[in-house]
């Protein structure tokens, strides 16, 4: 696995320029282009990278002054949204939406991934990065992966074990089981960075270190050791509720590809992605991810520019006959948990008795 390589533009399938369906990327392009939504925002990122980065600090600060308390929980939860917004920042310092340099992206990432929150910014970038080629692809795709949750029906006929076990009731377990995801992605960390093909690993496991022996240092300086562990656990679950919560409505629920499936890359990116409306207190909440289909299908344009980009590609899919699915929030949920729970009916039929 590598992770020397940012999640922009210059990583994806080159556009066809043979005037069939690969061109209507290319004219769409040359519209948001035209429209300057390509270009940097660098006012907009350094208030945003300095709020994110007072709250990270005034978390902590309130953490040491108000002592062994049980009020610690309160900052627990508070903590645990700053932590998933400085995600969200590393999501778009891989894009490339903040520096142009990819060195200067690299390093920024490190620091909030690996030295902030614990998060190995190249594992994250390599699988975000598969995933932005191929959304939804069951070949391709690591995010819908079998290896807890089953994403087709396809997948649930040949599933074993866990897998199978949870899949007949998935749809009521997906919540709780983001709790979980937080710490999934402190253990997918390590277990990346023992692959001798990962990049960069002393620096990244020096970093992660670090982040541990102070986080975990920090806790049990202060607390108490039953309060340091209540602590841990329900920011850890908050944590990865939240990021979980982001990330979900954007593609599950949404036509499934596998084997020799093949679209156009507008359709590829469109189809397999949903927008969920809101104002501007959602766009700061989900990170801009809520303007999946624009992100997808334009990875390093600036958060705040997906906002001004959705009218220019939703009326171009309508003008060449694209399907652009746009929801309410708890409506994208919703559908996103009708889906698991139809991919485990299969599951849930009782197999007839013998004779």
């Amino acid at each position: 696995m590598s992770n020397s390589t940012a999640i922009d533009d210059e990583d994806l399938p080159a556009i066809p320029a043979n005037g069939e369906r690969g061109s209507d990327f290319a004219r769409l392009s040359r519209r948001i282009a035209k429209a300057g939504l390509l270009n940097r925002r660098p006012g907009y990122y350094a208030a945003r990278l300095g709020l994110v980065a007072a709250a990270f600090v005034g978390g902590w600060a309130a953490f040491f002054a108000l002592g062994d308390s049980w009020y610690q929980l309160l900052v627990a939860a508070f903590l645990a949204v700053v932590f998933a917004q400085i995600g969200l920042v590393a999501h778009d310092l891989a894009h490339r939406q903040v520096f142009r340099s990819r060195r200067s992206s690299q390093l920024a990432g490190l620091v909030a991934g690996n030295l902030a929150i614990g998060m190995s910014y190249g594992w994250w970038m390599d699988k975000h990065t598969r995933h932005h080629a191929n959304p939804n692809h069951e070949d391709h795709d690591p995010d819908v992966s079998p290896d807890f949750l089953l994403w087709s029906p396809e997948q649930a006929a040949v599933s074993k074990g866990l897998p199978r076990f949870m899949g007949r009731w998935q749809a009521f377990l997906f919540f709780p089981l983001l709790t979980l995801e937080g710490f999934n992605l402190h253990v997918s960390s390590v277990r990346a960075l023992a692959r001798p093909t990962m990049k960069n690993r002393v620096l990244e496991a020096s970093l992660l270190v670090v982040h541990a022996v102070l986080y975990v240092g920090a806790l049990f300086a202060v607390l108490s050791p039953a309060k340091a562990v209540v602590f841990f656990l329900l920011h850890q679950a908050i944590f990865g509720v939240y990021l979980g919560c982001t990330f979900a409505p954007n593609h599950k629920g949404m036509p499934m590809l596998r084997g020799e499936d093949k679209l156009d890359f507008l359709r590829r990116q469109v189809l397999t992605s949903r927008n969920v409306r809101g104002g501007v207190l959602l766009d700061v909440v989900l990170g801009g991810l809520n303007y999946q289909i624009e992100h997808h299908l334009f990875p390093s344009m600036p958060m705040p520019n997906l906002r001004r980009a959705q009218p220019i590609v939703r009326a171009y899919c309508e003008e060449v006959g694209v399907d652009y699915l746009e929801s309410g929030i708890v409506s994208s949920y919703a559908q996103a948990l009708r889906h698991l729970h139809d991919v485990g009916e299969s599951l849930r039929v009782k197999s007839p008795a013998p004779g």
